[in-house]
């Protein structure tokens, strides 16, 4: 499993370096400890160590590596990690859907309801990875909509590592699980229903419930027993 190439369209040789290694090390193709170099990621994808640089400065302010002189040494993700990134997601997108729900969120709910069709497509095809861009997408649309640039600003900054670990834990579920994938389309259906009752309560509820379900899920997928 790789990033797809239309992901990757017009981005920046480090930014694709980037791409290409967190995969890696969210997936556990690098192990926590070892230790990254210029020189051999700079062989690995035939380009000049600046975009590695550029690359390896990315993932360092992402917290999956650790910038040292002998070299960059991989921190991955730990459960704590993990939990501090649904934390915020939770804390933003439950306050971005109520303030939204505000407005009149009809032309929302049917944008949200046009990703859900795409997720079932996904599903039917037995796609993992256009299921997970679509997953993540639907949650970006409700941060977009509600236009409120500082959020933005910060969920933008948890995105790649979000994207990576769901696109990682969902193509595991596809494989062990492929029967919850419904279900999955089904708790996003009831955060449109949420979204429309304008209920402040329902949409802390639907949303709290719905990322407990994607916790478990990437927990289960991609956290070692051993990593604390």
């Amino acid at each position: 499993m790789n990033y797809p190439t239309s992901w990757l369209t017009g981005v920046s040789i480090g930014e694709k370096i980037a791409c290409e290694v967190r995969l890696k090390i969210i997936r556990g193709d690098i192990a926590v400890g070892s230790v990254l170099s210029e020189n051999h990621l700079a062989q690995e994808f035939s380009a000049s160590r600046s975009p590695v640089r550029d690359a390896l400065r990315v993932l360092a302010n992402e917290g999956l590596i650790r910038l040292e002189r002998m070299g960059a040494v991989v921190l991955g993700l730990s459960k704590k990690d993990m939990e501090e990134l649904y934390d915020v997601r939770i804390l933003i997108e439950t306050y971005l859907l109520k303030a939204v729900s505000k407005t009149d969120p009809t032309n929302l709910s049917l944008e949200l309801t046009k990703v859900i069709d795409k997720m079932t497509l996904a599903m039917e095809h037995r796609n993992s990875i256009d299921f997970s861009y679509q997953d993540l997408f639907f949650h970006e649309l409700i941060v977009i909509e509600s236009k409120h640039k500082r959020l933005l600003r910060v969920w933008y900054s948890l995105k790649p590592v979000v994207l990576t670990a769901l696109l990682v834990a969902t193509t595991k579920r596809f494989e062990k699980d492929f029967d919850e994938i419904q279900l999955l389309i089904d708790k996003h259906r009831l955060m449109i229903d949420a979204l429309l009752s304008q209920d402040d309560h329902l949409i802390e509820q639907t949303l709290l419930e719905h990322f407990q379900d994607t916790r478990t899920t990437v927990y289960d997928s991609l956290i070692k027993d051993d990593l604390q």
